[in-house]
Order: C-alpha cells, then structure tokens, then sequence
C-alpha cells in the first residue's frame, strides 16, 4: 500500500480482509477510494473499499455481500446504500480490534466492466494480472456537480415554504430545513466556489473556512426569531454564491425571489408585532 499515512485501525483492518478477498477467485482486484486515495484520511475517516467483481460472478457476489463483510473483521452492523442512491453499497460497523476503536467501512462491489464510471480515482491495494487497473484507464473519474439552474428554480419555493413553518410555529420542521438548505444548496457551492468536491458541508471548515463562518449563522435555535434570523442568512448567502459561481448562468428567477422575500418579510413582521 503507498500511502504511508494511514492510521493503524484502517491498516489493520486491510492486513486481515485484503488476503481474505485475494482468496476469493471471484475478486479481481480492490481499491480505497475518498479520503486515502486523496491523502486525507485521519483516524475519523471513514473505509472506502472498491470490490471489482468477475462480471459473470457479480450477482452472486451481490447475494453474499453480508457473508463476506462478516468474514472481513468482527462485524457488528451492515446495511445497504439506496439512501444514498447506491445499492450496491454496503455500510459496515466493525468492532474494535487489537485495541484499536471501531471501524467504519463502505464496501462498494462493483462487476469489473463498471469500474470506469465512478466519482473519484480509487488507489489499487490489489489486483489480478493489472485488470482493475486497466478497467480504470477506460474512463475518467467524475464527481457531479450543483446543477445551479436545478437550484435556482427550486430556491424561493423553498424560502416560502421556510417562512411558512416559520410562520405556523413549525419550529422543528424550520430548524430541520435550514439543515437541508445547508447540505443541498449552501455547502456544495461553497466547496465548489474552494475547488474542492461539492459533497454536502463534508470537511467544509477546512476547505472553505470564511464562507464556513458565515454558515454558521444559518444555524437555528429552537427559537422563531432564531430560525427567521437564520433563513435570512441563508438567503444572503444564497446570493453571494450564486453571484460568486454562476457566471451569469442561470438567469436569476427574480418573480419568484420577490414574491418569496415579500411574503417573508411579512412574516418576520408579523413576528416583530407579536413581540
């Protein structure tokens, strides 16, 4: 393995499960993709394990994808990904072992002729005969990106329906939104704005410390003034991103901009009266 900055709960895990899955003739070769393969794993990252599979043996596989991730270390939960929209993802927990803490790994199985779609480039722990490798230079890693013309029509709606839980005493569900605004619109194109990969508000303090501090301020309280402050700040915020990675590209729906913050502002109105 090349990257010498692996902490030793991940590189035990990987002396014990690599000749586990070398055994399987099934197995073509194993990846680590995210964070070891970028150099930026620490002991908090996560495992990511690419499984390339025999095409021909890649259904079985799939059907025994528990059975092997048991015999991998002391399993002690696993469940697949469709939540995050990949099923062929298995999320694993193991025990703690030798003394080390407990292990998350994602061991993603993936037939051998599929490898070439995929949103970063894995580092190969092992291969048969340089196959997995060679699979890889078929195509190129891409990551997606925030579709700004997918958030711009979506934005407004979104303050509306905000101000509306706002308005009703929904304070739970407009805490909840701002977190949503803040994983789906506000953190990726912070990241995108820094370079780095768009992935929720992930490593978002050290990618993009400035616009990191001015996330903070979309962070509510239980609190209807709170919540009000912070959907204001979240639409400032908006906007400096959207000027900062658009280009110019999307038009600005500016019907729906006015009609969202008229109908806020008589919101946060209503709330200064009540006062």
């Amino acid at each position: 393995m090349q990257n010498t900055r692996i902490p030793d709960a991940h590189a035990s895990f990987l002396g014990r499960a690599l000749p586990k899955l070398q055994a399987d003739r099934r197995v073509v070769g194993v990846g680590a993709a995210g964070s070891f393969s970028n150099g930026s794993m620490d002991e908090f990252s996560d495992l990511d394990l690419i499984i390339a599979l025999e095409p021909d043996s890649t259904a079985a596989m799939m059907a025994e994808r528990r059975r092997i991730a048991a015999e991998l270390g002391p399993l002690v939960a696993a469940f697949t990904g469709e939540h995050v929209g990949e099923p062929r993802l298995l999320i694993c927990l193991y025990a703690g072992q030798d003394g080390h803490v407990p292990l998350h790994v994602d061991l993603k199985f993936v037939s051998l002729a599929d490898v070439a779609a995929r949103v970063d480039d894995p580092m190969v722990l092992w291969e048969r005969n340089g196959r997995l490798s060679q699979a890889l230079k078929i195509g190129q890693a891409r990551y997606p990106m925030p579709d700004l013309a997918w958030i711009e029509d979506r934005f407004w709606v979104w303050v509306h329906y905000a101000a509306l839980k706002i308005g009703r005493g929904e304070l739970f569900e407009a805490v909840d939104f701002l977190a949503f605004l803040r994983a789906q619109v506000l953190g990726p194109l912070a990241l995108m704005e820094a370079g780095a990969q768009p992935n929720g508000v992930r490593r978002l303090e050290i990618a993009a410390p400035a616009r990191a501090a001015q996330l903070q301020e979309t962070v509510a309280a239980y609190d209807a003034t709170s919540c009000m402050r912070c959907l204001y700040a979240a639409v400032e915020l908006y906007r400096s991103l959207r000027s900062s990675v658009s280009a110019g590209q999307p038009a600005v729906n500016e019907a729906a901009e006015s009609v969202a913050m008229a109908y806020l502002a008589g919101i946060a109105a209503r709330q200064a009266h009540s006062r």
